[in-house]
């Protein structure tokens, strides 16, 4: 199959958000930057790729559980870990090697959606 865009704009994940400015912030505050900002739309990016904010503030209650997440592959997950830490983020699952050969874990954004930082465990061993 041919590639109709650049694999960096293919399965873009769109996230909706009750408060467009906290969420920006947060994912800011962890790494990604900034690449558009409409007021109510928010294009953030890490390492090319998209992540979309869309602000919905009539959005039901926050999930007590997350239905997806967004895996981000860092070389030192610790590091992240431990900025997750310091801004008090809302722990999904904590820090540990996993058996599918990762080192990682996963936080709630502010609307709940889950993001989820790894590192092979290949790479830590080096």
């Amino acid at each position: 199959m041919e590639r109709y865009v650049d694999p960096t704009e293919q399965l873009v994940i769109e996230i909706f958000v009750r408060d467009i400015r906290k969420s920006t912030e947060f994912y800011r505050r962890l790494g990604f930057e900034l690449v558009r900002d409409d007021g109510d739309f928010v294009e953030l990016t890490w390492e090319g790729h998209l992540l979309f904010l869309d602000e919905r503030p009539d959005m039901g209650p926050v999930p007590d559980a997350p239905q997806a997440n967004v895996r981000v592959m860092v070389p030192d997950v610790d590091r992240f870990w431990e900025l997750a830490q310091q801004m008090g983020a809302r722990v999904l699952a904590p820090i540990e090697d996993k058996y599918y050969g990762l080192r990682d874990f996963a936080i709630a954004d502010p609307d709940g959606f889950a993001v989820r930082f790894a590192t092979r465990l290949e790479d830590r061993e080096s």
